[in-house]
């Protein structure tokens, strides 16, 4: 997807393309979610969760990396991931 305005920093276009590259991977868990879930072959399915699972584990990485590099998603996901609270309990 192309950048929204020029001259942008360095940091911001790395930023850019690991929410890309995020909505990517999520979207790829997406679509072989559905596909192993209508697959009749169990080979084939065995395939198609196993690659599912592996886009899982790309996005996790992608995610800590924006963790890492974004402090206020970092502020965000200690507050909202990894806990027992409801969800929408967690907002000031």
């Amino acid at each position: 997807m192309p950048y929204q305005e020029n001259n942008l920093s360095d940091e911001v276009r790395d930023m850019h393309r690991a929410i890309e590259s995020l909505k990517e991977e999520i979207e790829a868990v997406d679509w072989y979610n559905q596909r192993v879930n209508v697959c009749t072959n169990d080979e084939l399915r065995a395939i198609l969760a196993h690659n599912r699972d592996e886009e899982k584990e790309h996005a996790s990485m992608l995610m800590e990396w924006i963790r890492r590099n974004d402090s206020i998603f970092a502020k965000e996901m200690k507050d909202y991931l990894f806990t027992d609270k409801p969800i929408s309990d967690h907002h000031d």
